[in-house]
């Protein structure tokens, strides 16, 4: 249990980041244009990159890939869980007509309800968390290619 804290920790703050970010967008009416959320998978991975980076620091010797592997799709996960919630909440109570908006910005002309919607915000977000964990333990990795002096 003690070592999901952090992890768990950093997703929440990832979440209530992209979560300040989308209310920041709707302020201005932008957030129905698709290319503003580019910027979430920026905002994960910089999440996840800190959550592993402290979860380093804390672990010490005893920090392998895998371990921070974990704490970075935790990381990734309670982001983008905490996020879809927030995101159904927005299009389903908060604003009803925010799908339709999205649609006609993207010009689709299929027919799409909220549950595909989040489903589609969801997948995007784990499919971002692979990607930015497996991208950041590059940068944490111990490298067995050098001799390291002590």
């Amino acid at each position: 249990m003690k070592k999901i804290i952090l992890p768990v920790r950093f997703g929440l703050v990832t979440s209530a980041v992209l979560i300040a970010y989308f209310l920041f967008l709707a302020l201005f009416n932008k957030h129905t244009n698709p290319i503003f959320s580019f910027l979430n998978a920026a905002i994960t991975a910089i999440g996840i990159y800190e959550a592993i980076r402290f979860y380093k620091l804390e672990q010490g010797d005893a920090f392998t890939y895998t371990s921070g592997f974990s704490a970075g799709i935790i990381t990734g996960a309670t982001a983008t869980i905490v996020f879809t919630l927030f995101f159904l909440l927005y299009s389903t109570e908060i604003n009803p007509d925010f799908l339709v908006e999205l649609l006609k910005t993207m010009n689709g002309g299929f027919d799409i309800n909220d549950g595909l919607v989040t489903f589609i915000v969801a997948i995007m977000g784990f499919a971002t968390t692979i990607v930015s964990a497996l991208t950041v333990m590059m940068l944490f990795k111990n490298s067995g290619n050098m001799s390291q002096k002590k």
